[in-house]
């Protein structure tokens, strides 16, 4: 199946933010929906490998407990899987997607998404994982790992209080003029996920010809398609312009070049950097 949204779940607080979006991306999109939850049976790193380190005792039979235990562990995390995509896939049917599909796999999250790349349309998640730190200004390594792997849109979800999924009303787009952020407004043009959305263009600079000049070139672009924008240019720091600009104008939903901005592209590989997708209220999709 290509073509299609994919929302990748688990056990964190995202997963039914994910959800919500990815459906609401399924039906505006007229693509078929599939979540995927990817069990990685690799020892956690807080947990300590005792197999170099048993000294009494029976050695093999220490050693065979332990790989029960692994195995027992690995099934329930098969099952505690299994349970949550039969949830994903009910919540989908609720908000309207007739046919959601399921998959489960085995291995490492990243690895699995570049895999299925050539199938996917545009892949949804959440900020972090289950086993990611919860200060709200982390970003999860996964998260950070996807957006250098794939290249497809990814709309990262932010933390949601339950069941308060609404549908965007206001997209933003941060626009720098480069390659990215220009194929990224004539995808918003054309895409029917932002059919009767306003959009808004934001570029973050000086007022000169050149920026003006890309801006109306913005606009016009998404006027031709039929859609409602207007566009500011703000001076300022890149991520605290647009998150002004976010707040002033009630945006619900923020479109960026994953290596937009060089303070973005920082942003991105820098582990310890807050910016934007650290401080997302909205969701934010990542255009590659």
């Amino acid at each position: 199946m290509t073509d299609q949204v994919m929302a990748a779940i688990d056990g964190s607080q995202f997963s039914e933010g994910v959800c919500d979006y990815a459906a609401w991306a399924s039906l505006a999109l007229g693509a078929p929906l599939t979540f995927l939850h990817v069990v990685d049976n690799h020892p956690q790193t807080a947990e300590a490998d005792l197999s170099g380190n048993i000294g009494l005792g029976s050695r093999e039979h220490l050693l065979e407990e332990l790989a029960t235990l692994d195995e027992q562990r690995a099934k329930v995390a098969q099952e505690q899987g299994r349970l949550m995509l039969k949830a994903a896939r009910e919540r989908a049917v609720e908000d309207g997607v007739s046919e959601p599909a399921t998959r489960q796999r085995n291995g490492t999250l990243v690895e699995t998404l570049e895999e299925l790349e050539s199938e996917i349309r545009l892949l949804v998640m959440g900020k972090r994982g289950e086993t990611a730190h919860q200060a709200s200004e982390h970003l999860g390594s996964n998260l950070e790992r996807v957006v250098r792997t794939l290249h497809r849109p990814i709309l990262m979800v932010p933390p949601m209080e339950p069941n308060s999924f609404k549908r965007p009303e206001k997209v933003m787009i941060a626009f720098d003029g480069s390659k990215t952020t220009r194929k990224g407004v004539e995808m918003l043009a054309r895409s029917p996920l932002f059919n009767g959305i306003p959009c808004h263009v934001v570029i973050v600079g000086a007022e000169t010809g050149d920026n003006r000049s890309q801006l109306d070139w913005a606009l016009s672009t998404l006027r031709d398609a039929g859609h409602e924008a207007e566009g500011a240019i703000r001076a300022g720091e890149v991520e605290e312009a647009l998150r002004a600009y976010q707040n002033e104008h009630g945006i619900d939903l923020l479109v960026m070049g994953a290596y937009g901005h060089s303070r973005i592209r920082h942003l991105l590989v820098g582990s310890t950097t807050t910016g934007m997708l650290r401080k997302a209220s909205v969701p934010v999709l990542l255009l590659r």
